[in-house]
């Protein structure tokens, strides 16, 4: 991990770019010197309520419908620790590192504002688990995403009193023994701190930040490799006209626009209307009003995100005027509907996508070799990638129903509307996944078809530069070949990669 770079915490200036930074460990973060300030007069006002004999929710009463129970005063740490050990309760395969490390530190950014009343050494140690590679073990199922992301914050709070489990340099240990591994000390938690680190809608908000910026490279491929089959088909560029599209003037129509006609400048496969056909069919014809509807979700998605990454999201908040006040913060429907919208988008991408591969391997529609095969007939060409792509897209469909319309009541109806944000975001990257491999279908099939027609030196000089990075991963089929692993592998430089053309 760099030692140079650094990312300070305030509360108010994280992105999902900073994120990305902390998560692939190019980046260690550090407490904002006012922002500590801000914690340690919170941590006061706390204390100040419990030394009055004052009853506050999570802080001396129990949680839920067990609010209106008056905690002894003795046994105030107690409840913090049974909190954590009650809600560990997330099943199923664990969050990868990269949203663990997500998680963590939004949870740090959040606390950091100052008005969750958590200790400063607590807090530290969330902060030098992060720098230091302390990755708690967070199933990645169990959430309904409304008093927070209880149970797999839990998981990722127990490891600060040395309990839990947690991967330390990519061995799997006791939270106890990874944090000594690292050279930390566990914690003991005092009043409201238990709460404090699991009141949150940080894993619905990590996965989240994951997924928008797969997201955004997602996008910019689609847009790509909607030019690699414009050239293989001799699409025609009058539709993207800027006078055209300015007569419907949504931002994003004409930046996919934009974008696609100087991607293509010099290209000398592309038509104009009339030139061999009036108009191309709706998949080449509409890609700016389609992916422009995608990318205007995605804009609208990375601003609602934008606001939680920096959002106090406990419960009670500790007020700077000294009230300690119990709200709903903790409730993930903004998000749940945003990550809702985002796989709506993704899947978009791949559904046009997807119609765009039959019309390169159809040769009723393409008027080249049947499937892209060299020897059609003896070889199956490219038929089953279409396939392949078909039951991506159809999948998608079904990822895409709304998690937020769902409710369950929780804690004996006292939670009686929740937001189910985690597995709507949890959907959506999945979601984002499936279409980053429909795109690199794409891709390979608008390189077949360039290669079987012999047209790569007619191509735009953007273009053919993308095209080689294509062709590292999945050269042109010269007869019928597993290229599956060529799939996933193109599929990851998709999400993975920036277009800087």
């Amino acid at each position: 991990m760099s030692q140079n770079h650094v990312i300070k915490l305030d509360g108010y200036t994280l992105d999902r770019h900073k994120i990305e930074q902390v998560v692939n460990g190019v980046a260690e973060v550090t407490i904002a010197e006012e922002s500590l300030e801000k914690v340690k007069e919170s941590r006061k006002r706390i204390e100040k309520q419990i030394n009055e004999g004052q009853i506050v929710y999570g802080v001396n009463t129990g949680f839920g419908k067990l609010s209106d129970i008056e905690i002894e005063k003795n046994d105030i740490e107690r409840l913090q620790l049974n909190l954590l050990r009650a809600d560990a309760v997330g099943v199923g395969e664990p969050f990868p590192k990269s949203v663990v490390r997500a998680m963590m530190t939004l949870r740090a950014n959040s606390l950091i504002k100052g008005f969750s009343g958590i200790r400063e050494e607590t807090l530290t140690l969330l902060v030098n688990m992060i720098n230091k590679g302390v990755h708690p073990v967070i199933p990645c199922k169990g959430s309904v995403g409304a008093s927070g992301d209880l149970a797999p914050l839990a998981h990722m709070a127990i490891v600060l009193i040395g309990e839990g489990k947690a991967e330390y340099q990519g061995e799997v240990l006791s939270g106890l023994e990874a944090l000594k591994n690292a050279g930390l000390e566990p914690v003991t938690l005092q009043a409201k701190e238990g709460l404090a680190l699991i009141n949150g809608t940080q894993a619905m908000t990590g996965v989240g930040a994951i997924a928008l910026n797969e997201a955004e490279r997602l996008g910019m491929a689609s847009d790509m490799s909607a030019c690699l089959t414009m050239e293989a088909l001799q699409g025609v560029i009058s539709a993207f006209d800027p006078d055209l599209l300015a007569v419907r003037p949504h931002p994003e129509i004409e930046n996919v626009a934009s974008r696609i006609r100087k991607w293509l400048e010099g290209s000398k496969r592309i038509t104009e209307q009339g030139e061999i056909r009036m108009q191309d069919a709706y998949s080449i014809r509409c890609i700016p009003q389609v992916h422009g509807a995608s990318w205007q979700t995605f804009r609208h998605v990375d601003s609602v995100l934008g606001i939680e990454f920096n959002s106090t999201t406990d419960n009670p908040i500790v007020l700077e005027d000294g009230r300690i006040i119990s709200g709903g913060h903790f409730h993930g429907q903004p998000i749940a509907l945003s990550m809702d919208h985002l796989k709506i988008a993704a899947a978009e991408w791949a559904n046009i996508a997807e119609r765009r591969i039959e019309r390169l391997v159809n040769p009723q529609l393409s008027g080249m070799s049947p499937f892209l095969a060299k020897d059609p007939g003896l070889e199956c060409g490219l038929m089953v990638a279409q396939y392949a792509a078909a039951a991506l897209v159809s999948e998608n469909k079904v990822l895409a129903h709304p998690s937020s319309v769902d409710s369950i009541p929780t804690s004996a109806n006292q939670e009686d509307h929740v937001s189910m944000g985690t597995i709507g975001s949890r959907q959506a990257r999945d979601m984002i996944h499936n279409s980053a491999r429909v795109i690199a279908i794409e891709m390979i099939c608008a390189s077949q078809a360039i290669y079987l027609e012999n047209i790569e030196e007619e191509l735009a000089s953007v273009t053919r530069e993308y095209l080689k990075k294509v062709r590292e991963i999945c050269p042109p089929l010269e007869s019928d070949r597993d290229i599956s692993d060529q799939i996933e592998k193109l599929a990851t430089f998709i999400l993975t990669e920036n277009i800087n053309y």
